[in-house]
């Protein structure tokens, strides 16, 4: 398909504003502001756009909740802090195409509106900060930004806020916490963030891909955008491929692509001819699959069917050289550290599975750790203030299942299978 979200990405100054009106930038939000607020939340529900961050929430419908809220102010959050092993995909948006990123806030400002807005930037991306400071600077300049927009008594004011590097801010409500000053911790829920969010007021929080599509859905409509891809859940998707594969890299393709196809054909299959031995599709927090699933089309609803999720659109590939205890383990040290302590079983949990798995890795394991591994993570599955703990659970419980035959080989002999 022809790249919208990554177009003209190849052009050294893609990131300059000139550059994108050239290539047609900003006319999506001249036609939005011949329309109605309450149509342009219509047209993005008819698009059937949902929410590109991992939960895959109908973005139209949670504008519309906001919208009703009679509350003001209402603010508008991007969540730009991508901190998922394996997700690299809103990167290259946030560093070649800062304005379409504007763009898109400034249509669902207006759509909502919301007079303040903040880019919550992942800590690591230095270079992002530099490169959106410059893009927003620019489109103040043009009259995009500021209390009147074009001269059409629109008004939205935009800034970034940088994190400090806790992956427990890419939680929406962690990372609404975090911009008000606090500790970027998660809240209970209800109430959402759409009637309470940033300060008390209607808030909504979108990922930065999400964001990005609103220009294209403006310019061609929400019907011809619901043609793309999977109907369920229409669009192009940016896909991010990395670990064992002959082109790693940032791809964008129609959702509901099959993850087959984008292992072998984008990214040039596995790296040096050796085997494929397991795949994480969307960020590690998502259940492994084994080769014999990787038919299945990368969207969310054709995942589930195959016990995984799309989540990021992270695909982790791993050939037959992986051990995939020690992947576990790496992976449940990421979740032991990253966890913001506020609930016990995630905090206690995290630590306990690291430690088993610890113990199985350094070739000491016992009988009964695979039970015992077992029953921590079910124990820590659905009973935390936000997904983080879910996702550690998911991880211990899939690679579990999926490779039972190596834990058991790590434990029995005290070395790795691939040894």
């Amino acid at each position: 398909m022809e790249k919208v979200l990554l177009k003209n990405i190849d052009n050294p100054d893609s990131a300059r504003i000139e550059a994108y009106e050239k290539s047609g930038g900003y006319s999506g939000l001249k036609k939005a502001f011949e329309m109605e607020p309450k149509a342009i939340i219509e047209e993005v529900k008819r698009s059937g756009l949902r929410g590109r961050g991992g939960a895959g929430f109908p973005t139209g419908m949670k504008w519309d909740f906001a919208s009703r809220d009679p509350k003001f102010p209402k603010y508008l959050l991007c969540n730009a802090d991508e901190g998922e092993p394996g997700t690299f995909k809103d990167r290259p948006l946030l560093e070649k195409r800062p304005h379409l990123l504007i763009e898109g806030m400034i249509i669902s400002a207006y759509a909502l509106k919301a007079e303040y807005g903040y880019i919550y930037l992942r800590g690591e991306y230095p270079h992002a900060k530099v490169v959106l400071e410059e893009a927003i600077k620019e489109a103040y300049e043009r009259g995009y930004l500021g209390d009147n927009i074009l001269g059409k008594g629109v008004k939205f004011h935009l800034s970034v806020h940088q994190g400090a590097g806790a992956y427990i801010c890419g939680e929406e409500t962690a990372l609404i916490e975090s911009i008000e000053g606090k500790r970027g911790q998660p809240r209970i829920k209800p109430p959402f963030p759409v009637n309470v969010g940033a300060w008390g007021m209607p808030t909504v929080v979108n990922n930065v891909e999400t964001l990005s599509n609103i220009p294209y859905i403006i310019e061609i409509g929400g019907e011809a955008y619901s043609q793309i891809g999977n109907p369920e859940c229409p669009g192009p998707k940016l896909f991010s491929i990395s670990c064992c594969v002959e082109k790693p890299g940032v791809y964008e393709l129609p959702m509901g692509t099959p993850l087959k196809e984008i292992i072998y054909e984008h990214a040039g299959g596995i790296k040096g001819g050796r085997q494929l031995k397991a795949v994480i599709p969307g960020g590690i927090s998502t259940p492994v699959l084994t080769p014999d699933k990787i038919d299945c089309p990368m969207d969310f609803v054709n995942l589930p069917k195959v016990g995984s999720m799309l989540g990021s659109g992270a695909i982790m590939v791993f050939d037959d050289t992986v051990c995939m205890v020690k992947v576990c383990w790496r992976a449940i040290k990421f979740f032991e550290h990253e966890s913001c302590g506020k609930c016990t079983p995630c905090r206690e949990g995290t630590g306990w599975m690291r430690s088993i798995l610890e113990r199985i890795e350094g070739g000491f394991g016992r009988e009964g750790d695979i039970e015992l591994l077992q029953d921590v993570a079910m124990s820590i599955a659905g009973k935390t203030f936000c997904p983080l703990g879910d996702g550690a659970a998911n991880v211990v419980l899939s690679f579990i299942r999926s490779f039972t035959e190596e834990f058991d080989y790590h434990i029995k002999n005290k070395k790795c299978i691939t040894q």
